[in-house]
């Protein structure tokens, strides 16, 4: 069963491949726009490494209603540079010491750098959404960056030693702080594409369901954290219990993904959409 997992993996990643390279170029070529700023090594080095899930997700999603033109890439830039201001962050309020087999940015350029980074990656963000005549662009990607903060900062007040975090709880954290920047992916690939409006609604109700199973994926990856707020639901059911429900919701999440899919044209990039929810529960990094 495991080989059968791995195999499955490699031709997922294989497959997402050339997708990843376009938002790599189309990534390198914005912060080249800042070559002079004394940011830009920073800010390189950040985004060095990764998924790229999200932008991916974007892309395909765009692809799925026939846009295949390098008009999403800047909104695909938007995306991963705002999810690796919120790993920037992350790493800070946990203390971590790696980061995707690297020393955190914290640790490399000062915890000073890490908060005025933010400040920096907003401002290339609202440049890029600038460029687009559509304004929803501009706002979903600040109604994600408003959720994402509203979701650590509930997750930063909590401490899983004290409080009973109950699952309805813990799920509403991990819809704000993981899930929102899924659901805007998407629904901005469904945007700038010109889907109808339950195009759009499907497609964004899909990337909240993917990022749910991802983080949800995640935390079971990273359960012997101790300070992981998840672990407040151990306070009230037992580890096998609050594992065993984590890994079924991820799965029915992941299903749930699937079903949005059928308010969408069916083709090569939709079934990707399909594949990609089966990547956010089987990866084991």
């Amino acid at each position: 069963m495991a080989e059968d997992k791995a195999v499955t993996m490699e031709a997922l990643e294989a497959r997402m491949k050339s997708y990843v390279q376009r938002v790599d170029q189309a990534l390198s070529s914005e912060l080249k726009l800042y070559s002079h700023s004394r940011f830009h090594g920073p800010l390189v080095y950040s985004t060095e490494g990764g998924k790229r899930i999200r932008p991916v997700m974007l892309m395909l999603s765009a692809e799925a209603l026939g846009c295949t033109d390098d008009s999403v890439l800047g909104a695909a830039v938007a995306v991963e540079l705002l999810h690796t201001e919120s790993i920037v962050h992350d790493d800070v309020i946990d203390d971590e010491k790696v980061r995707r087999g690297k020393v955190p940015f914290h640790v490399k350029y000062g915890y000073g750098a890490s908060l005025l980074s933010a400040d920096f990656v907003f401002a290339t963000i609202l440049a890029i959404a600038a460029r687009y005549d559509d304004r929803r662009i501009a706002e979903e990607v600040s109604n994600a960056a408003m959720q994402m903060s509203e979701g650590e900062y509930s997750e930063l007040t909590i401490d899983p030693e004290i409080y009973k975090l109950t699952w309805d709880e813990y799920l509403r954290i991990v819809s704000d702080k993981t899930a929102s920047l899924f659901e805007t992916s998407a629904k901005l690939g469904a945007l700038i594409a010109g889907g109808n409006e339950k195009e759009v609604k499907a497609l964004a109700g899909y990337g909240r369901c993917i990022g749910i199973a991802y983080q949800l994926k995640d935390d079971l990856l990273d359960w012997r954290s101790k300070d992981k707020v998840s672990l407040g639901l151990l306070k009230t059911h037992s580890e096998s219990e609050v594992v065993g429900k984590m890994a079924a919701q991820a799965q029915s999440y992941a299903e749930e993904a699937k079903r949005m899919l059928i308010h969408i044209p069916r083709n090569e990039a939709t079934i990707f959409l399909e594949d990609l929810s089966d990547f956010s529960i089987l990866r084991e990094y």
